[in-house]
């Protein structure tokens, strides 16, 4: 990832303040555990970004394995096959099984990396599948914002 946006999310995250917007770090073994469970391999701006921070917030929620206790419990695994479940034969389930669920929208939608890194969302009311940008990092530094 981008070290200036790290560096913008270490000064954010653990201000002693937003102690609950961040996780635990992930470790090796859960990382490769769960990039076995979900047949996928995670990218390496998320797997810095889980490694330092957990699931934490960056301008959404980003799931991990440990997250911030305001992200919520559900770890990037239960997401990702939740949602593979639920799409059954819609226009997206491709996308969720080739890739995994990093956030929720507002709106319900998953917000995914697929294998080539690229960030999607799916839109269950309608089918439709979005990209929201060219790679994780890319994703993070134009929705993060420090308040």
């Amino acid at each position: 990832m981008n070290q200036v946006l790290m560096k913008r999310l270490e000064t954010f995250l653990f201000r002693e303040d937003n102690s609950s917007l961040v996780g635990k770090p992930a470790k090796q073994e859960q990382i490769k555990l769960a990039e076995q469970q979900l047949n996928i391999r995670f990218h390496e701006d998320y797997i810095q970004f889980i490694s330092t921070f957990g699931g934490a917030y960056a301008g959404l929620a980003v799931h991990a394995f440990e997250n911030g206790s305001s992200i919520g419990n559900e770890t990037v695994v239960e997401l990702t096959l939740s949602f593979r479940e639920s799409a059954g034969e819609a226009p997206y389930a491709e996308l969720l099984n080739e890739g995994y669920v990093i956030s929720i929208d507002g709106s319900g939608d998953p917000v995914v990396i697929n294998k080539a890194g690229e960030v999607w969302t799916c839109y269950h009311d309608t089918g439709g599948i979005e990209r929201l940008a060219q790679s994780f990092d890319l994703f993070i530094e134009e929705i993060f914002a420090e308040w």
